[in-house]
């Protein structure tokens, strides 16, 4: 009898020290996240949900702005994605040279705007390309140049779009650049100095092909980012103008919170997340694996 008490308390403590972490995940996770798929099945007809099953999820494919949305995140992540990481990479080179002064204050101002609010820099940004005396317009009316309406105009709100997300996180990414950079050993560049390679042929072959999971871990977090990009477009420009910098999330928030159509809302969500479930597996067939001799 008393092995079995003992045998029973041994089996329930692990539950005791689990189960108000369980309960947290349930109620704060598990559930919404349950009642959100069931509430993207439904609709509203005279305030009462009811079951459609996949219209929601059709109604997208024939939504222009939904698919807009896709489009604009998808420019985002052909450009700015690929030239951060390759900016973060070159960063990153710098900060771990040995010649380099005060190497740990340079590494603390370059990771600062990846801890800066988000709300707080979109609207220095905002701030910075105002088109009547905004600091970026200033600048050029010092060479001659006629004022950029950044924000009102569809191609330069995208540009600007993508030059405040690549001052923000540069930074970030080249950070764990670093990290990586440093796990390797200083033989392999000596070894590469011996061969005759220089600087670039050293990173291209020798130094490059060692981050490939750390340049891979880069890629994927900033695509997710990018697909679930809100507070910088939303300030900036809440989307506009034209619809130009909308990002699925943001017509998200539009569609949920404006409109009260939240069915459609969760559907937006599920596609979303599904969607970066498919673009973070492809890139890691396309770029994580080693290739085989």
């Amino acid at each position: 009898m008393k092995r079995r008490r003992r045998r029973q308390r041994h089996r329930i403590v692990p539950w005791l020290f689990a189960g108000p972490a369980a309960v947290l995940f349930a109620v704060f996770f598990a559930y919404p996240l349950g009642a959100s798929l069931w509430t993207s099945f439904t609709a509203e007809r005279d305030g009462t949900p009811v079951w459609v099953g996949f219209q929601q999820y059709q109604r997208m494919l024939a939504d222009p702005a939904f698919l807009e949305s896709l489009l604009n995140v998808g420019l985002i992540l052909l450009v700015q994605v690929p030239v951060m990481v390759a900016l973060a990479l070159v960063l990153a080179g710098i900060l771990n040279q040995s010649w380099l002064r005060l190497r740990g204050t340079w590494r603390a101002v370059y990771f600062l705007p990846a801890v800066t609010t988000l709300v707080a820099y979109a609207v220095v940004f905002q701030v910075l390309l105002k088109t009547d005396g905004g600091l970026a317009n200033q600048f050029l009316s010092v060479f001659g140049l006629t004022p950029v309406d950044w924000l009102n105009d569809p191609t330069w709100a995208r540009i600007s779009l993508i030059a405040s997300l690549t001052w923000r996180w540069t930074g970030y990414n080249a950070v764990i650049l670093l990290a990586g950079l440093q796990a390797i050993g200083k033989e392999q560049y000596e070894a590469a100095s011996l061969d005759g390679a220089g600087t670039v042929a050293t990173y291209r072959r020798v130094i490059v092909p060692q981050l490939r999971p750390v340049i891979l871990f880069c890629a994927v977090t900033s695509t997710i980012g990018t697909l679930q990009l809100f507070d910088e477009n939303y300030v900036l420009t809440r989307g506009g103008p034209d619809n130009a910098t909308l990002s699925p999330v943001v017509y998200l928030y539009k569609t949920g919170f404006e409109q009260l159509d939240f069915g459609y809302a969760a559907a937006i969500a599920w596609a979303v997340v599904v969607i970066i479930a498919l673009l973070s597996t492809a890139q890691y067939f396309l770029f994580g694996r080693e290739k085989r001799r």
